[in-house]
């Protein structure tokens, strides 16, 4: 694991490398956001990205997704991976809005994470770019594989990676990093041969696990 200080070096060269970075998916309000979140996991970016203006035509509020019919809904979002639970996760989780929450999706991570299908990662998400509220980095695949690929965090741990980040990132760059990350994934550290030749942290990386380079 690195150091603090080279830590931290290697974190502020990739914000300055992705100074665009940003979230992913595309929504308009909280709803739309905790309902792409949810359909989100395991699932390609672009996959949600193309199924959600259909369902956003159809289901527009926390009343539609309450009282939806499962199997209704299921043929909207059939692409994503596990699209009967996920289903049944909007449903229950947009009952428990209008019942507990007069109908809005609630902005504290505790009230978030109780909802079905939101957990620590999905719930920072929902702070941070629907009420733009930072309380903590979201830890998704991406930031779980380079964070330990560059040596940001020896654990594979969702809530202790995002301890180690808190570390060595800047608060103010805590609703950032997840996405610097992604961007860095898509473009250089590629899961299979990482692209370490043009890697602007050649020679801070510790390149935990990759076995062959371009």
């Amino acid at each position: 694991m690195l150091e603090g200080k080279k830590a931290k070096e290697a974190v502020s060269i990739l914000i300055k490398t992705y100074p665009n970075a940003k979230y992913y998916l595309n929504f308009n309000g909280a709803l739309q956001l905790l309902v792409a979140a949810i359909m989100s996991a395991q699932t390609h970016d672009n996959v949600v990205n193309e199924l959600t203006p259909n369902l956003f035509s159809r289901f527009n509020s926390v009343d539609d997704f309450a009282n939806a019919d499962v199997d209704e809904l299921v043929k909207y979002i059939s692409r994503v991976s596990f699209a009967g639970a996920k289903a049944k996760n909007i449903i229950k989780a947009c009952s428990m809005i209008k019942s507990e929450h007069n109908g809005k999706v609630p902005d504290s991570m505790d009230e978030l994470v109780a909802l079905p299908g939101i957990g620590r990662k999905t719930a920072n998400t929902i702070l941070i770019n629907a009420f733009g509220k930072v309380e903590g980095i979201p830890v998704d695949t991406w930031v779980i594989k380079l964070s330990g690929r560059i040596g940001l965090s020896k654990s594979n741990d969702p809530e202790e990676i995002e301890q180690d980040l808190e570390k060595v990132v800047e608060r103010k760059a805590w609703g950032k990093v997840a996405y610097v990350l992604k961007n860095h994934g898509h473009e250089i550290c590629k899961t299979q041969t990482p692209l370490c030749s043009k890697c602007v942290l050649n020679g801070i990386c510790e390149r935990n696990g990759v076995t062959k380079s371009g």
